[in-house]
């Protein structure tokens, strides 16, 4: 599908709306359509004045429709709810974001929001180990692991030229002096595959395809959910991660509504249906999903944003080099 048919099927998506006289917000986000439009629907319990718009797609092209509108002069969004820090804080380096500096992050660990108060942090989705529990290989502990004879040709991972969460993931890993571009060119070098995003990586375990896959957890415990032979593990050295940070344009036509929306998704209440969805809670206090560990005990290897942001085309170029593209 082109990008133009892409960027019309999510335009078709718009007009989630409670009332004909409510005053419309306009939400660009990567967020998968049937979540989304559960959170519209409890938001709207809250702010039942706003009509809400949504734009989903990825968020690279997210990030290029919203380029293309400004370039024009007529941008659409009033917030921006994405998968990453990354694509969040080139966007607020272009000085596009509104500073929301009352936002209610009290319950928020600091890290997990920009200390400009420009974007915040909406929900925690990490990168470990999916492994085929039938596939009478040793479960994994560690990502050490994946470079062990056992492991040779059982590997699969998303590629970062497709997933932003795989971005991170290569990024901050090879920015580790435990890790560097050594662990993937040995990981290569064992037989292991890039597949396109994580979703594949999830087929292919559930399937017994590959023993082992470098997968976000909750398609993985979804996955087992529904009955299929698979367990998640979060390695010893710890996991990456990314936030889903929600964000105000500084062009935003409806700033009261975009800042309601903001206090909706930094809520106890959003935050726990974001775990009816499977996702880790950033707020304090809110129980994660059965069978997930306390977000407290998570061991998260450190991304600096800004450092990502720069290395961005380099990492995705030498895993292109390592992997093929």
């Amino acid at each position: 599908m082109s990008k133009l048919a892409s960027l019309a099927g999510g335009l078709a998506l718009a007009a989630l709306a409670v009332s004909a006289k409510a005053e419309t917000l306009m939400i660009y986000t990567s967020q998968p359509v049937e979540q989304m439009t559960s959170v519209i629907e409890l938001f709207n319990k809250t702010a039942p004045d706003v009509k809400v718009e949504l734009f989903r797609s990825g968020t690279t092209e997210i990030m290029n429709k919203l380029q293309a509108e400004l370039a024009a002069g007529a941008p659409r969004a009033d917030v921006l709810l994405i998968a990453d820090s990354i694509a969040m804080t080139a966007v607020k380096n272009q000085g596009l974001l509104m500073a929301y500096t009352n936002a209610p992050v009290k319950d928020l660990d600091p890290s997990q929001y920009d200390k400009d108060r420009t974007f915040f942090g909406t929900k925690l989705i990490t990168t470990g180990i999916v492994y085929n529990t039938a596939s009478g290989k040793p479960r994994p502990t560690s990502w050490a692991d994946l470079l062990k004879p056992e492991a040779k040709g059982q590997v699969i991972m998303p590629s970062p030229l497709y997933s932003g969460a795989a971005v991170i993931h290569v990024g901050t890993l090879a920015a580790q002096p435990a890790f560097g571009w050594q662990y993937f060119e040995k990981l290569a070098a064992n037989g292991a595959l890039a597949a396109k995003g994580n979703g594949s990586v999830r087929d292919a375990v559930a399937r017994g395809e590959k023993a082992y896959g470098v997968i976000i957890e909750y398609m993985a415990y979804g996955q087992k959910a529904k009955g299929s032979p698979v367990d998640f593990v979060f390695p010893a050295e710890g996991v990456t991660a990314i936030n889903q940070p929600v964000a105000i344009l500084k062009a935003a036509r409806n700033v009261p509504a975009a800042k309601k929306f903001v206090d909706f998704q930094l809520s106890r209440a959003a935050q726990e249906q974001s775990v009816e969805q499977m996702y880790f809670p950033l707020v304090k206090g809110v129980t994660p999903p059965a069978g997930y560990p306390d977000p407290a005990t998570l061991k998260v290897i450190d991304a600096d944003p800004n450092l990502l942001l720069k290395t961005d085309e380099e990492t995705k170029r030498k895993f292109a080099e390592i992997f093929g593209g």
